[in-house]
């Protein structure tokens, strides 16, 4: 149709992982929590049903509140979120122009590119090394807008909070901090936003409070970017359940620290038997872990697992084509697929890690 944009008419859409449909699968493909949220959630999104035909508060400011709080910062440094894509998609509205440059590391979450074609914003890919660090020098200074994602997805691994400032330090733009998955991390990046106001920090509620089904994230940044944020987003951007669910959740952060131990516990007994199967794994941080192999075709394994009714992700592009993605399920889940995985690759695997050379 002649009426499309061209730049969409040209880009290809953001692919999420695979839902499936049926029942009886496990899935290990989405970065989901394998456990239920707090039971406070429960009871009060219950008590939020019967307020359904009034809309929300549109600065969802109860759950800004507990936010700010949590994260010691006043509440006008904060703003709460469709998830996280949702304010991924008002940080590119916000900052770049159609033309504009804005960079991210890669491999990274696809989703930052699609959001720039969406815009029609030149987006710049900055090569990991070897073993995902990042060198800051190649992170173009003139951008408007750089993303980084921290724990990184696919690799599960983490930039260096000075890295990070010092990128901050270069760029005539802003800095996006995307912490998706910092509550497995062993640390998070929300200092530098002491010491720099061209910083973002987003994170979301959907992995480390098993709320992926209710949509909540949140940002944090200068007073003067949030004001510009709430410009940009929809009126009534969180709905009446996830702000009530949302701030039950965050009110319960015992539950969701004892998850996150959980999942930590179990990523590291999956990191050693996959080594053991002769996997290489990066060194995660999240509640996943990218796992390579040479002794057998990544992609075969893929569709070995999915025959079997367990799903996990497999990426056929440059530098990703001989490695699985593998969220951290329970450990009966990891136990079944650990099972499969040595029937189809044999319990002697490649001999060992294949290293982290591409």
């Amino acid at each position: 149709m002649g009426v499309i944009r061209k730049n969409i008419a040209r880009m290809q859409g953001y692919v999420p992982g695979e839902q499936p449909a049926a029942d009886g699968f496990i899935k290990l493909n989405t970065n989901e929590n394998p456990y239920p949220p707090s039971p406070r959630v429960a009871a009060a999104l219950a008590e939020e049903a019967s307020r359904l035909q009034l809309y929300p508060d549109p600065m969802a400011a109860r759950l800004r509140a507990r936010i700010a709080g949590l994260c010691n910062v006043p509440v006008d440094q904060t703003l709460a979120g469709n998830g996280s894509d949702e304010l991924l998609t008002i940080a590119v509205r916000t900052f770049a122009d159609a033309g504009d440059l804005v960079a991210s590391p890669s491999p990274t979450y696809t989703l930052y590119a699609t959001l720039c074609g969406i815009q029609g914003a030149r987006y710049v890919a900055v090569p990991y090394r070897d073993d995902y660090s990042l060198n800051p020098s190649l992170i173009p200074s003139r951008a408007r807008l750089v993303f980084v994602a921290n724990p990184n997805s696919p690799s599960g691994t983490v930039v260096p909070e000075e890295t990070l400032a010092r990128i901050a330090s270069s760029i005539s733009g802003v800095l996006v901090v995307d912490e998706a998955y910092v509550d497995f991390a062993r640390g998070n990046c929300a200092g530098l936003l002491q010491s720099h106001k061209n910083v973002v920090i987003l994170r979301t509620l959907s992995k480390s409070y098993s709320l992926a089904g209710l949509r909540v994230g949140y940002a944090l940044a200068d007073r003067a970017i949030i004001a510009e944020f709430a410009k940009v987003k929809d009126s009534y951007n969180v709905s009446r359940m996830a702000i009530a669910g949302g701030l039950a959740a965050l009110e319960d952060v015992e539950w969701m620290k004892e998850n996150a131990r959980k999942i930590v516990a179990t990523r590291k007994r999956l990191a050693a038997r996959l080594e053991r199967l002769g996997f290489f794994v990066f060194p995660s941080e999240s509640n996943f872990v990218l796992a390579r192999i040479s002794s057998y075709p990544a992609g075969q394994i893929y569709t070995y697992l999915k025959n079997r009714r367990i799903l996990v992700r497999y990426y056929d592009t440059p530098r990703l084509r001989d490695c699985l993605r593998i969220s951290v399920g329970t450990d009966d889940e990891i136990e079944r697929l650990l099972e499969q995985i040595a029937e189809i690759i044999g319990s002697k695997g490649g001999g060992g890690p294949t290293g982290g050379r591409r």
